[in-house]
């Protein structure tokens, strides 16, 4: 999917959403002024790139609860793609001229407007549309959100953690809200006893 949707205008949409597990509505919000690219190599610890996701676009501008304000690590990934995501829109800058809007947002319209939810999954689709083994008319943004958790649970990231990352109030919103992306507990519990301690054959 990330190869697919290269070269569209959501790249860096779609590889911030599913490598960060941020909200799409936390992610219209989000502004350059909350972006650190470079991190903060001088701060006492030093801090690597990351975002400050501290908006949404719900009624107020503030994020879903007060745990939803979180700062995130940026993987290397996501920081190439807002580099790109950055030339881009200077480029679009410079070709709206006197149209553009400036609103600070880094995912906006060609003349910088704010995106609504039907603009982010419109070009989500068609972004998608030519990918091999997808069909984009099934496939929503939020979706990223919940691979993003899949792909946690799947590398045994404790459920305490992956609730702290996606701005869960505690772990029951986790389990609740995204019980078929949590591997069972029971499961991953049993795979890695038998890592660690390997498996005896039972003797006649």
């Amino acid at each position: 999917m990330l190869k697919g949707a290269e070269g569209t205008s959501m790249y860096a949409y779609i590889v911030l959403a599913l490598l960060t597990g941020a909200r799409t509505e936390e992610l219209r919000a989000l502004t350059w002024d909350h972006v650190f690219l470079k991190g903060k190599p001088d701060a006492d610890p030093p801090q690597p790139p990351h975002i400050a996701v501290w908006r949404s676009v719900r009624r107020g501008g503030d994020t879903k609860t007060r745990k939803s304000r979180r700062t995130l690590a940026l993987p290397a990934r996501c920081v190439e793609a807002l580099w790109q995501q950055f030339e881009d829109q200077g480029w679009d800058r410079l070709a709206a001229d006197e149209k553009w809007e400036e609103h600070g947002l880094v995912f906006s319209s060609a003349v910088g407007k704010p995106l609504d939810a039907a603009n982010v999954r419109r070009a989500f689709r068609q972004a998608l549309k030519d990918v091999d083994g997808i069909d984009a008319d099934e496939w929503t943004p939020r979706e990223l959100r919940h691979s993003f958790v899949s792909l946690l649970s799947d590398r045994g990231v404790p459920l305490e953690v992956i609730s702290r990352l996606v701005g869960h109030s505690g772990t029951a919103v986790t389990e609740e809200v995204y019980r078929k992306q949590i591997r069972p507990v029971i499961q991953t519990g049993a795979v890695v006893m038998d890592g660690i301690f390997g498996a005896e054959e039972r003797r006649p």
